[in-house]
């Protein structure tokens, strides 16, 4: 339904960039003088202007009426059922629609679809922090991914959509928890796991990888079980559901009422108010 023009594939490439740099600042900074206020900017300033510029660009030029319609039905859904899991041993009901929405419409609409869900959901629960940029960027690039899977029957379809969700469930949670890693436990090398600067790049990422480990394992796996069993479940119908609604969709554009002749209803035996609607 979401068709990248040059224009969003040039858009998209610079927030995937710019997202990189936001969510791995720490590994940057240890490997170079990155001064402490470059993250701040990227996160705050240029990668939300980038992602709205995606946003926007799709919405208003690759995507149909149709889509449209029901990128705004999947993401109040996406807002609505949020809440249910969300915070409760990992549980996440939301990412199951964003990859399905991804795989049925197309990579484009699964990153819109991605960032739209994750900022309604906000907008919904009050959920609005230094986290909620990070949340939309990489629930875009899930929907994203969803998309980008290869062409297979119902079967290897589903296999691969269960595949890619658990990685991607434990790859979303890495990259969020990685982007707060260095004010987790209090400071700078306070801790055997704790961020250091002075340390290089190899050496953070491997306190990060037991610390990842040792207290965000378990959530990670809750959001793969999760996003896996409600595919399995209710992924076959959902798909189907969805694919249906998008061969059988038609918008026809409104049509101007034909204004009434009261004489000529006269002649046929009808009063002029009878054909103005007073008659039930």
């Amino acid at each position: 339904m979401a068709r990248f023009s040059p224009r969003s594939g040039i858009l998209l490439a610079l927030t995937g960039a710019l997202a990189l740099v936001t969510f791995l600042w720490p590994l940057l900074w240890s490997a170079s003088d990155l001064p402490e206020w470059v993250p701040v900017v990227l996160l705050f300033g240029l990668t939300p202007l980038c992602l709205a510029l995606v946003v926007s660009d799709l919405a208003n030029h690759s995507l149909d009426v149709p889509g449209l319609a029901m990128l705004g039905v999947l993401t109040a859904i996406g807002a609505a059922v949020r809440p249910l899991g969300a915070g409760t041993a990992g549980i996440e009901t939301v990412f199951f629609l964003i990859v399905v929405g991804g795989r049925v419409f197309g990579p484009g609409f699964g990153f819109v679809l991605g960032s739209t869900t994750l900022f309604a959901s906000a907008l919904i629960t009050g959920g609005f922090g230094a986290w909620l940029p990070y949340q939309m960027v990489a629930a875009a690039f899930v929907g994203l991914g969803a998309g980008l899977l290869p062409k297979a029957g119902r079967v290897m379809e589903m296999v691969l959509l269960c595949c890619y969700s658990a990685v991607a469930a434990f790859i979303y949670g890495a990259l969020m928890d990685f982007a707060f890693w260095p004010f987790a436990l209090g400071g700078s090398g306070q801790t055997g796991l704790s961020y250091d600067a002075a340390l290089g790049t190899g050496a953070n990422l491997r306190r990060f990888l037991v610390y990842e480990t040792v207290t965000a394992f378990g959530w990670n796996l809750g959001r793969a079980i999760s996003t896996v069993a409600l595919l399995l479940i209710l992924g076959p119908a959902v798909m189907h559901v969805l694919r249906r609604t998008t061969r059988r969709a038609v918008f026809l554009p409104a049509q101007e009422p034909v204004p009434s002749d009261p004489a000529r209803s006269r002649q046929d035996g009808v009063s002029w108010m009878d054909t103005a609607g007073g008659r039930e």
